[in-house]
């Protein structure tokens, strides 16, 4: 089991990034919470992982700090939570955030996640509520954030992609890009303004 990797970015397209390490390329999926936190293309990172093996796929998660990893792990023991879904839910929310949603028992915010219908937002609060005690003692280890300087129009591009990749239909995606003015922006900046307004 891959459970951490230390290497230069090569690739950056949200979710997705690849981590050179000594000579090999790990491609991995990537939570908006954590894209937000990486340094620019060739730069070094430290990140923590998590591999999923299917019959078809042999995938890796990498995730910024340990908490966001033992959320996302507590995640896929939800019944009818899969990955994708696990990296959805810490991409539209942050660790705390979600904690609170759960602890008070708020499924509107829980809904407002792709993906997660009123029946889903009840099943988390109900499994997540003890699984959450271990994610919050957790140590987080934090990277310094660095923006990606583009063409407003290629990062409006790379952010829809990325919000589709995350569950989000396409017109949903540009409909969430038009609700605010997304000039001079790095595509990480404008895939955090929509997932905050939305």
């Amino acid at each position: 089991m891959i459970g951490r990797l230390r290497g230069i970015i090569i690739e950056k397209q949200p979710p997705e990034l690849v981590l050179d390490v000594h000579g090999v390329g790990y491609e991995l999926s990537a939570p908006m919470s954590t894209f937000f936190n990486l340094p620019a293309v060739n730069e070094e990172v430290m990140l923590f992982t998590h591999m999923v093996v299917r019959e078809d796929a042999q995938l890796l998660y990498a995730f910024a700090t340990e908490r966001e990893r033992l959320l996302f792990r507590s995640l896929l023991k939800v019944n009818g939570v899969g990955a994708k879904l696990a990296l959805t839910i810490l991409s539209g929310s942050d660790v705390d955030t979600f904690a609170r949603s759960v602890q008070e028992g708020d499924t509107a915010s829980l809904t407002r996640l792709p993906g997660v219908g009123k029946k889903t937002a009840e099943r988390l609060i109900v499994e997540m509520r003890d699984r959450l005690k271990e994610v919050s003692s957790a140590m987080g280890i934090d990277t310094i954030v660095s923006e990606m300087p583009m063409t407003t129009a290629g990062a409006k591009s790379e952010a829809i992609e990325a919000l589709v990749a995350l569950g989000y239909k396409p017109n949903e995606a540009d409909k969430m890009l038009r609700s605010f003015d997304s000039e001079g922006m790095s595509t990480e900046q404008i895939i955090r303004q929509a997932l905050q307004r939305n």
